[in-house]
């Protein structure tokens, strides 16, 4: 009787915590909300669509500082992190786009493009340890084994919130080689006597098992300086062609400005001010105030280490860099006698060379500088100060000068649209680099 009786109460007792559970159970099932992120227009650039992702990064896994160029159908990854301030967890997924050598979507099928899905979730993420600034750091890498391209050309990757396509957090360019031309290129002071002693000027040879009979309409060369979007120049027409060998010499062509080198900063440690750095507050965030850059534009060269524009998240404070480092804002400021008409923007890699609101320079009557506030992660940063003038050019050696000399590497993408096709395809890629010369 005493068993039957047991057996009963526990019987009750399992349907009462089936049908009345308990808060804790309810607390569990609640759903967490926050606003989703609003829906964009998709731009075929490095955009960070919203203010609140920062620190984003591109590139082949052990090649920090190298464009994202991944080999078809090889073994390879490229990776991508960013940070989302917000600082809370979100459903984020990615795909990608084929484009043309412009940058402009190609008219291939996404059935030719990709092999697999054309969506797959991002499910690597961390959540920030012990900051001043939260954040959420999220990270990917591609291809996926869900996501794979299998035909070579320009891509946007696409990050996206809750599977919806036009909740956009970020895209990034980069590049599907199938290496079919071989590249050799040579560095020499322009041709132009007046340059001689500012430009750097390329004469690119491509040898290439391909058969193609009208290279002006179906061999193109981009040629970028710095991995820098803001500075290219395309060509088509070769100055010989013949045995499979291309030649890329007229005297007007791939001319660049040599520059100067980068002007850079260590935010590494916001405990121990670099060089750069004159004085660190911190009181409920950090804020970083940078001594005064100078207008070089009329001083000699002088040879200087910098990364060519790029940046590295970086931590000498705790060790790991990817959610222990800190986020501050950081003053810049520009000293020049030069009266500026038009508008000044601070330009990296780590803002894509992009001249936008957040990174453009406003004059001090008090102090008599040109000055810009940036949020920045701690790390290693190279910049420039450009100018844009009224009719919308864009200078960049208006407060650095330029010079033959200056260290500059220098990206070759070779593209070919091959007989009854409508897209170009990357066939080959190379790098060239200029050291510094005294």
């Amino acid at each position: 009787m005493n068993k039957i009786i047991a057996t009963r109460l526990l019987t009750l007792l399992f349907m009462a915590i089936t049908i009345f559970p308990t808060n804790a159970q309810k607390k569990k099932r609640e759903k967490v909300s926050f606003e989703q992120s609003p829906r964009q227009t998709l731009v075929y650039d490095n955009i960070a669509y919203l203010p609140v992702i920062r620190s984003v990064q591109y590139y082949p896994i052990g090649k920090e500082n190298q464009l994202p160029v991944y080999n078809l159908g090889s073994s390879d990854q490229l990776q991508l992190t960013f940070d989302d301030l917000r600082g809370d967890v979100r459903n984020y997924y990615f795909g990608i786009e084929h484009c043309d050598k412009d940058w402009t979507p190609s008219r291939v099928n996404i059935l030719d493009y990709v092999q697999g899905f054309n969506e797959d979730r991002i499910e690597d993420y961390s959540a920030s340890k012990g900051t001043f600034q939260a954040y959420t750091r999220y990270s990917l890498k591609f291809p996926s084994a869900n996501l794979k391209p299998k035909l070579a050309g320009n891509y946007i990757l696409k990050v996206y919130e809750d599977a919806d396509k036009q909740r956009l957090i970020l895209s990034r360019r980069f590049y599907v080689l199938n290496n079919l031309v071989n590249i050799t290129a040579d560095i020499v002071p322009s041709l132009n006597v007046s340059k001689r002693l500012s430009n750097q000027k390329l004469n690119i040879t491509l040898k290439t098992g391909l058969t193609i009979p009208n290279p002006q309409r179906d061999l193109s060369i981009v040629v970028m300086q710095n991995q820098r979007p803001d500075n290219l120049m395309t060509l088509q027409q070769p100055n010989f062609s013949g045995n499979n060998e291309f030649r890329y010499t007229h005297s007007e062509t791939f001319d660049f400005e040599g520059n100067n080198e980068f002007r850079f900063v260590d935010l590494r440690s916001f405990r121990i001010a670099s060089e750069r750095i004159k004085n660190i507050q911190i009181d409920t965030t950090v804020h970083v105030r940078l001594y005064s850059d100078e207008d070089n534009s009329q001083d000699t060269y002088a040879a200087t280490f910098d990364e060519n524009g790029r940046f590295y998240l970086r931590n000498r404070d705790i060790d790991d860099q990817d959610t222990d480092g800190d986020y501050a804002t950081v003053l810049f400021s520009l000293q020049t006698e030069q009266k500026i008409k038009g508008n000044i923007y601070l330009v990296g890699g780590f803002n894509s060379y992009l001249r936008q609101e957040e990174n453009k320079l406003q004059y001090d009557d008090k102090t008599n500088l040109w000055e810009v506030s940036l949020r920045l992660k701690q790390g290693l940063y190279d910049y420039t100060y450009v100018w844009e003038d009224e009719t919308g050019k864009v200078h960049s050696s208006t407060f650095s000068g330029s010079h033959f000399q200056t260290g500059n590497d220098y990206q070759i993408l070779i593209y070919n649209r091959k007989i009854g096709t409508y897209w170009d395809e990357l066939v080959g890629f190379g790098e060239r680099s200029i050291h510094n010369r005294k």
